[in-house]
């Protein structure tokens, strides 16, 4: 399985190349007063603690974090208590007294609840913290001034504790032990969970969280460690030191513009920026069935899963929102850990995530559905923080207030004043004595001497004229000062004036501006309220909408399994009315024949009796023919009539049967039962044949040829035996069809001649008479039937009315 990632670090990746990718631009954005978490994620034993920690010799993201602030911000932080966190998570300006009196108030306790920066460092965590980098942040506004806030919390079964409390000793409830006597060991009474809240700014912060102020890394990194050590770490059957809590560590930093002066910093609340950066160690998920927990360690396993997972739902819901344009509510408050960081993810900063993978084979399905979660939180977009402006002093401001106090203090020790504070608070008058040209020396060594008194005259009276003369200076300059303050009052109140009518103007403007604000509001709340009816409409027209449309896909495939089968019976119908039909047609052209040949034969007796009549009629009547007696009668041959019959009087012969030509392949033979034997010579026989009444598909699936006996009465009225026969295929639906190849006709006639007697005449006829003893078919028949193709009377009979 693939799974991408913005960046993959190696297994021998070290501390500080990951830091600079990963943790380096959250702390220069918290320095730029944005606020930053940082998550590591993994299964067990992965190393999430050693990521953020670090190890002797190689801090991690941790210590590297807190030394690149100090490093940045070292020069420009505030004297200790200037900036005062209040209870509701904001921060306040205190001035030099106030700052002052809790300095001397926090030396005076017996145990500082803050570290100082004197103390020796704990050779403990020493060697984590010696970074050797000195990494730090660009462009650092040096007008501000900086102070740094720490505080450890641990989300342990879905309770919040405050790591850096101070728990006092249990000296009322004593434990007992195993022997019913009370051991006073020095444990701590079990500390309470804290709350959490919704501040002014909407930001979720812990309620009486412990929070110290800090100077230096060794002080901020010897906080942390004494919350490392009340952290809960228990021993699971997967890790020795497995942690058992989610441990928070937050970073505040509180920076706030100096005064014009430089020295002071500004009191007004709006110009404090406070940032914050999380630095987030979660408790390895795990599976008990493998940790082998059991009693408060399955407890445990237990909430830590549920966290996680709630963690993950949230992801899920967010990723969810963005993609499809949902407005699904993000669970946050199902779990202390999710709660905690909502403004996170609502787009309060900048959220970065260290996933951990141990290689070993036992943790491979955890892995894998780790690297799922980490993988999906790529695709969720927070929405980026507004910058907000830092206001401050002019940049170089403070180092040139800095550069002239030293180029004052120089110039006043090169004449000789006082380099202490004082000189700085001197008067004018003394800086305006400092200015005057030096007196004489005035010590009178002897009575004649009348050189001294006169320098000291001249010099008291050069003194005296540059004193008038910086009198009338300053009296002008008083008087030019003095209208000039005029003139600028004057320009002060028209200023003034024109302010004041634009600002009731604007105030105007404003008030408008509001009210269609507020118009606006409440137009926008009816408009969400009908979108979300809307949308719950749309919905149901829309799942209305699925199952009308999965109801007419299975009504149209069932009206496509109709229409099949409607076409499959109109085929078969189509072929029955055909089958029928040849049929019907068949039948009506044999009794037409049998009717036709039925007439003729009436016709040619009716002919035969005309002509035996006419003869009777045109015979002399004075010769009258003998009556035969009937001896004579019964010698005389049977009168027979010229017609053929049907049936021959051939003596019988030995039937041969005619071999077919394709007697090698499977035949079905088709004799309907109407078909009469005819029992001629050369009878056809096929040998393996199925022979059947009607043709049935069973037969036509067996065999490759098919052979159809159809009888007629010919011309003569003799019957005509046809062997239709045709090649057996198969169709695409599974069928049989049979294509026509060839016709056979078999017909049989009188071995006897052609011409007959038609009647016993005279023995001695006339010689005009002689043909008319013997006659034929077509001298007996005045109307000939032949048999043309294409007839429409019939198959192959058309009639000609032909006279003999």
């Amino acid at each position: 399985t693939q799974y991408s990632f913005k960046e993959v670090f190696g297994t021998l990746v070290a501390q500080k190349e990951l830091f600079d990718v990963v943790a380096k631009p959250l702390v220069e954005d918290l320095i730029h007063g944005k606020n930053g978490l940082l998550f590591t994620y993994g299964v067990t034993g992965s190393g999430k603690t050693h990521t953020m920690t670090g190890s002797p010799g190689d801090g991690g993201l941790l210590p590297r974090c807190l030394d690149m602030i100090f490093n940045s911000i070292g020069p420009f932080q505030a004297k200790r208590f200037v900036f005062k966190l209040d209870e509701k998570n904001g921060v306040d300006v205190q001035c030099e007294v106030d700052a002052l009196l809790e300095r001397q108030k926090r030396d005076a306790m017996p145990v500082p609840k803050t570290p100082s920066g004197k103390r020796q460092i704990d050779p403990e965590f020493a060697d984590m913290i010696n970074v050797q980098d000195h990494c730090k942040a660009e462009e650092v506004d040096e007008e501000n001034v900086y102070s740094v806030f720490v505080s450890y919390i641990e989300i342990y079964n879905n309770y919040i504790y405050d790591l850096l409390e101070e728990s006092p000793f249990d000296t009322i409830k004593p434990k007992w032990n195993n022997c019913n006597t009370p051991v006073r060991n020095g444990d701590f009474i079990p500390p309470q969970s804290k709350m959490l809240r919704e501040g002014q700014n909407h930001k979720m912060y812990v309620t009486g969280c412990t929070e110290v102020e800090v100077k230096s890394t060794e002080e901020a990194f010897e906080v942390f460690w004494r919350g490392q050590k009340k952290r809960r770490i228990a021993n699971t059957q997967l890790n020795r030191e497995s942690s058992r809590s989610h441990s928070v560590f937050i970073i505040k930093l509180a920076q706030a513009p100096l005064d014009a002066d430089g020295d002071n910093v500004l009191q007004e609340k709006e110009h404090i920026t406070l940032s914050q950066l999380s630095l987030v160690d979660l408790a390895g998920s795990e599976r008990t069935n493998r940790t082998k927990a059991e009693g408060n360690r399955l407890r445990e396993a237990g909430n830590i899963n549920q966290s996680l997972m709630t963690l993950r739902t949230c992801i899920e819901v967010l990723r969810e929102n963005q993609m499809y344009g949902t407005n699904k509510m993000v669970p946050y408050r199902d779990s202390k850990l999710t709660h905690l960081f909502k403004n996170y993810f609502d787009g309060e900063g900048k959220v970065r995530m260290i996933v951990c993978v141990n290689p070993k084979a036992e943790d491979y399905e955890e892995s894998l559905q780790v690297m799922r979660f980490a993988e999906m939180t790529q695709e969720v977009e927070v929405a980026r923080p507004v910058d907000k402006p830092l206001c401050g002093l002019t940049p170089g401001q403070r180092f040139r207030n800095q550069a002239f106090r030293e180029e004052l203090s120089r110039k006043l020790e090169l004449r000789g004043g006082p380099l202490h504070r004082e000189t700085e608070e001197q008067s004018v008058s003394e800086m305006l004595l400092q200015s005057f040209p030096p007196l004489p020396s005035c010590e009178l060594l002897d009575i004649n001497d009348d050189q001294t008194l006169p320098k000291l005259i001249e010099a008291l009276e050069k003194r005296q004229k540059l004193k008038q003369m910086l009198s009338e200076k300053f009296a002008k300059n008083v008087l030019s000062f003095k209208t000039m303050l005029q003139e600028l009052e004057s320009s002060i109140v028209s200023k003034e004036n024109y302010i004041q009518g634009k600002l009731s103007e604007k105030e105007k403007i404003i008030a408008g501006q509001k009210m269609e604000l507020e118009r606006l509001e409440k137009k926008t709340k009816t408009l969400e309220y009908k979108i979300e009816i809307l949308e719950k409409t749309a919905t149901i027209y829309e799942e209305d909408k699925r199952n009308l449309q999965q109801e007419l896909e299975s009504k149209s495939q069932k009206l496509q399994r109709q229409a099949s089968d409607k076409r499959r019976l109109e085929a078969r119908l189509q072929g029955m009315v055909v089958e029928t039909t040849m049929k019907w047609e068949k039948e009506c052209e044999r009794r037409v024949a049998a009717k036709q040949l039925e007439m003729q034969n009436k016709l040619w007796v009716k002919d035969e009796k005309l002509k035996q009549l006419k003869a009777i009629v045109t015979e002399p009547k004075n010769e009258k023919p003998e009556r035969p007696s009937r001896e004579r009668d019964r010698e005389k041959p049977v009168q027979r009539s010229a017609s053929p019959s049907p049936v021959s009087n051939a003596p019988p012969v030995r039937l041969r049967h005619r071999r077919s030509r394709s007697a090698g392949e499977r035949w079905v033979d088709h004799k309907p039962p109407s078909n009469l034997p005819t029992e001629t010579v050369m009878q056809p026989h096929v040998p393996h044949a199925i022979t059947v009444a009607a043709a049935s598909e069973k037969a036509l699936a067996k065999c490759d040829k098919y052979m159809l006996t159809h009888q007629e009465l010919a011309s003569d009225g003799e019957i005509e035996t046809k062997l239709i026969k045709g090649d057996v295929f198969k169709t695409r639906g599974g069928g049989q069809a049979v294509q026509f190849t060839e016709i056979e006709t078999l017909k049989q006639e009188s071995p006897t001649g052609r011409k007959r007697r038609s009647s016993p005449s005279d023995p001695n006829p006339p010689e005009d008479a002689a043909d008319s003893e013997w006659t034929d078919v077509e001298t007996r028949c005045s109307v000939a039937v032949e048999m043309r193709a294409g007839s429409t009377l019939g198959p192959g009979y058309q009639h000609h009315a032909q006279p003999k």
